[in-house]
C-alpha cells in the first residue's frame, strides 16, 4: 500500500525529519512535519532533539495535555513540533533532556487494544499451524499497557516475550477503505506481547486474551512516532534480546496482513477511536517454540528501528492458579 507522506489532514507528501532535528526532506514544505509523543507524568510531551516539551505549556494552553485528545488531531502535534524545530514558540519551547526521563506508556489507557495472532509465516511455521485466511485478532486488557521500562511480573514459569510494532489509531473511523487506512494511524511505537502460555493452554480452544492480560504485559513506548517520521513504515527491523542473546529478528514487510489491511478489517467490525492500540504480530522465535521461558531477572529489550527501544526486567512473583499448567510447544 506504499509509504505514507503527510499533505494536508492526512494525506502524505513529506519526508521524514530525523529524532535529532535534523531534516532530510527533499525541499518540500507544503506541509508539517511529523512527531514523536511521550508522556511524562502523566502529561503529553513532545521529544524533538533529545529534549522533550509539555505540549499544553508549549501551545499556550491551545492543546490539552491528555494524548487521547491530541491523537485525534495529529496535524496539530506535527505544526507544534514544526514550531518548536524553528523556533517559533510563545510557551515553554525549552524543554527538558530525554536523557533520565521516566516516560509512561504514550497512551496509558486506550479505549481499546487489539492483538493479532500468527500475523508472520515464521512465526505460524514455528508453532506448527497454518497462514491464516483472515486475521486473527484477540484482545488485551487494558489494564496490562504498562511504560516501556516497566517490569514484567511473571506469575508462573511459562511466560513468553513477543516483540511487535504497535498501531496508534488517530482519527478514528468505521468501514475504513484499506486505501484511506494510513490517514487513521496517528503513529508507531514499540510494544511486547507478554505471554503466559500456562494460562493461554490451559483451555480449548486457546484463551488468548487472557493469556496476554496480566498486569505489565503490555509495555509500549518509548514514543508513538508519526509515519512521516520513517523512511519506510512498512519495513522496520525488529529485534528482541533475552539479556545479551538475540531471540527475533525479523522485519515488518514480512507481516501477512500490513497495517492498511488490519485498520481496515476491524473497522468493518468495530468503530475505532483516537488512542485504540494494535499489537500486529510477532515474528518467529518466540520462547515456547525453544522451550525457553522467561525467568526472574531475565531483561527483555525490544527495538525497532527508527522508532526505539523499550527494556523490561522480569520479576518473578507468586502463582496464579494454573501455573502448574505445562503449555504445549
Amino acid at each position: 500500500h506504499g509509504r505514507p507522506r503527510r499533505t494536508s489532514a492526512h494525506g502524505w507528501s513529506r519526508q521524514p525529519s530525523r529524532f535529532d532535528g535534523t531534516d532530510v526532506g527533499d525541499g518540500d514544505d507544503d506541509g508539517p512535519m511529523g512527531f514523536r509523543l511521550g508522556n511524562v507524568d502523566g502529561r503529553a510531551v513532545l521529544v524533538v532533539g533529545g529534549r522533550f516539551v509539555d505540549v499544553e505549556a508549549a501551545s499556550d494552553g491551545d492543546l490539552q495535555s491528555d494524548a487521547r485528545s491530541l491523537l485525534s488531531s495529529p496535524d496539530a502535534l506535527a505544526e507544534l513540533d514544526d514550531r518548536l524545530r524553528a523556533g517559533a514558540t510563545s510557551g515553554d519551547g525549552a524543554g527538558r533532556d530525554v536523557a533520565g526521563a521516566d516516560f509512561g506508556p504514550p497512551v496509558a489507557d486506550p479505549p481499546q487494544v487489539f492483538g493479532v495472532g500468527l500475523n508472520y509465516r515464521n512465526h505460524a511455521a514455528e508453532g506448527g499451524m497454518d497462514v491464516p485466511e483472515v486475521p486473527l485478532i484477540f484482545t488485551k486488557f487494558r489494564s496490562s499497557i504498562a511504560r516501556p521500562n516497566a517490569d514484567i511480573e511473571l506469575r508462573s514459569d511459562y511466560c513468553d516475550y513477543e516483540g511487535e510494532l504497535v498501531v496508534v489509531i488517530g482519527p478514528g473511523g468505521r468501514d475504513i477503505a484499506v486505501d484511506d487506512a494510513w490517514a487513521h494511524v496517528a503513529g508507531l511505537c514499540v510494544g511486547q506481547d507478554i505471554s503466559d502460555r500456562a494460562v493461554q493452554m490451559a483451555a480449548t480452544p486457546p484463551q488468548f486474551s487472557l493469556g496476554k492480560s496480566f498486569d505489565t504485559f503490555g509495555p509500549i513506548g518509548p514514543f508513538v512516532v508519526s509515519p512521516d517520521e520513517l523512511d519506510d513504515p512498512s519495513a522496520l527491523r525488529i529485534t528482541t534480546h533475552v539479556n545479551d542473546e538475540v531471540r527475533q529478528d525479523g522485519s515488518t514487510q514480512d507481516l501477512i496482513f500490513d497495517i492498511p489491511t488490519l485498520v481496515s478489517y476491524l473497522s468493518h467490525i468495530t468503530t475505532l477511536h483516537p488512542g485504540d492500540v494494535i499489537f500486529t504480530g510477532t515474528p518467529g522465535g518466540v520462547g515456547v517454540a525453544q522451550g525457553r521461558f522467561l525467568a526472574d531477572g531475565d531483561v527483555i529489550t525490544t527495538t525497532i528501528d527508527g522508532i526505539g527501544t523499550i527494556t523490561n526486567r522480569c520479576r518473578r512473583i507468586p502463582d496464579h492458579p494454573n501455573a502448574t499448567t505445562i503449555p504445549a510447544g
